[in-house]
């Protein structure tokens, strides 16, 4: 096979922040002006990336990780104010808005509220007649354009409206079944609900295809985020059951997850169903190649989450209680990753390569050219011989401070031991009582082509702003930054730009 070369060839710097975590009037982050200050302050402050996490719709635990859709969007994000100043909505109408909390995101509040006034603007869009949204393209165009998956989405959501939220494995005959089902549209008298599914993805779409383009101008690249995994309730699974481990009745034989590691010391077990291969090899990995194009045609550069899967998953029995029960399979990485290729030569993909990795890993990720993952959290661990300590770090690395799954560098630092903080002393030359920018310096100075920090420690926040506790099953995906902190980052600009300088990113 022939090796590809890494495409990390510049030094840069970037912020991780989800869209949900943005300040708003709407209890939610969403794409709407307070998105726009945002992109500016990186451009400020000489910061070329923006990473996200996946922007699917989001259900029970509000993880993005376990999304309705691998191609859909978040409707939570669609800015409703938008919608006002088309005359799809009313100001009565957005007045429920005002209840919900602005330093939170209160998810069941939100699914209680928004859901009831885009239905709002559905009705009116339709009422109208119109064929298009200023600023979007046109409607039926959309649809066509999306059609394969567009439609199976918004046939599953209807039904899952339809049957009060159940899984689909729990839905009646028919319906259970993608194929059987196609027969029994009518009889579901379920049109309009599609229909409106679709739209919230045409509302979400244009608006999301704007963000991209003003952070091209301002010349910031997006980094967005494929989960290896989709979630078993999903309109993925329900329409594709052949390419998934599942028993006859829809439920899965085998889940995914991982053994014990860092963050859990009795594995994870994720639940995700997995991958039937051969029949994805069968046609060239379509489904994946497919997949990876709309990402593409979301963000500048992939984050593939959990890569080491792509050369061997844990596999856990479904009727397991623990991820200890689980055993490593073989997976054709190597073989999905040259069709991708083959069809996309200039693809840019990072590699999440965290946790239980083995030569085999860190081989394929090389073989195609895949910077990996690093986390400066992970490095004070007492062993100078650390491979995320900077000084041995390799440039063909993203280095973080920390990601969506650690505690902010501050909560991180006042809860490990003191002879790891005193390793943090000696090896930085600080005192430790400016640890966030501590670490952000520190990242800058490495020689990773690119370095990157959550939001949270530009504030220098403690454990209470923290985004995701893995294995927990409440609290996770709700800090939200204040309209007061959106403007300190302007403070913080000019010195970033200054390290940007400094440091050659």
């Amino acid at each position: 096979m022939i090796k590809r070369s890494h495409w990390l060839n510049e030094r840069g710097a970037g912020v991780l922040l989800h869209p949900t975590s943005l300040p708003s009037e709407e209890g939610i982050g969403v794409l709407g002006p307070h998105l726009e200050g945002f992109i500016e302050f990186l451009a400020n402050a000489s910061i070329a990336y923006w990473q996200i996490l996946p922007l699917g719709p989001t259900g029970y635990g509000n993880s993005p990780y376990q999304s309705f859709s691998a191609f859909a969007g978040n409707p939570y994000l669609i800015y409703l104010g938008e919608l006002l100043e088309l005359g799809l909505l009313s100001r009565e109408d957005l007045e429920p808005l005002r209840s919900l909390p602005q330093q939170r995101v209160d998810f069941g509040q939100i699914y209680r509220i928004k859901w009831p006034i885009l239905r709002h603007a559905f009705r009116r869009f339709t009422e109208s007649r119109r064929a298009y949204l200023p600023n979007y393209p046109i409607y039926e165009d959309f649809k066509e354009q999306h059609l394969h998956w567009l439609l199976p989405y918004a046939r599953f959501m209807a039904l899952k409206d339809r049957f009060g939220g159940k899984q689909w494995t729990l839905w009646p005959e028919p319906f259970n079944n993608y194929n059987l089902s196609a027969k029994q549209w009518k009889a579901a008298d379920i049109d309009e609900a599609v229909e409106f599914h679709m739209f919230t993805q045409y509302l979400f779409a244009g608006q999301w295809m704007r963000v991209r383009q003003l952070a091209r101008r301002r010349g910031v690249e997006i980094i967005g985020d494929v989960p290896i995994f989709v979630a078993m309730d999903s309109a993925d699974v329900w329409s594709n059951r052949e390419l998934f481990e599942l028993e006859a009745d829809g439920s899965p034989k085998v889940v995914a997850g991982v053994p014990p590691d860092y963050f859990a010391e009795d594995g994870q077990f994720w639940g995700n169903p997995l991958y039937r291969w051969e029949p994805m090899a069968d046609d060239n990995y379509a489904w994946w190649i497919s997949r990876f194009e709309h990402n593409f045609a979301l963000s500048d550069i992939v984050r593939i989450d959990h890569f080491r899967g792509f050369e061997a998953y844990w596999e856990i029995p479904a009727t397991a209680t623990s991820a200890k029960a689980g055993r490593w399979r073989d997976a054709p990485g190597a073989a999905l990753f040259k069709s991708l290729f083959d069809a996309h030569p200039e693809a840019r993909i990072i590699a999440e390569d965290l946790g239980d990795i083995d030569d085999a890993v860190r081989q394929l990720r090389k073989d195609f050219g895949f910077p990996g993952m690093a986390v400066l959290q992970f490095a004070f661990d007492g062993d100078n011989k650390n491979l995320y300590l900077p000084h041995n770090l390799e440039a063909d690395s993203i280095l973080y401070t920390g990601t969506h799954d650690n505690d902010t560098t501050l909560g991180w630092y006042e809860q490990t031991s003191s002879d790891f903080q005193d390793q943090v002393r000696r090896y930085l030359r600080v005192s430790g009582e400016d640890v966030s920018w501590d670490f952000i310096r520190a990242a800058y100075r490495s020689t990773s082509k690119i370095c990157i920090f959550p939001i949270q420690d530009v504030f220098a926040l403690d454990s209470r702003a923290r985004m995701n506790l893995p294995g927990s099953q409440s609290g996770n995906w709700e800090w939200r930054m204040t309209r007061e902190q959106l403007q300190q980052q302007r403070e913080s600009a000019t010195y970033l730009a200054e390290l940007a300088w400094l440091y050659g990113r």
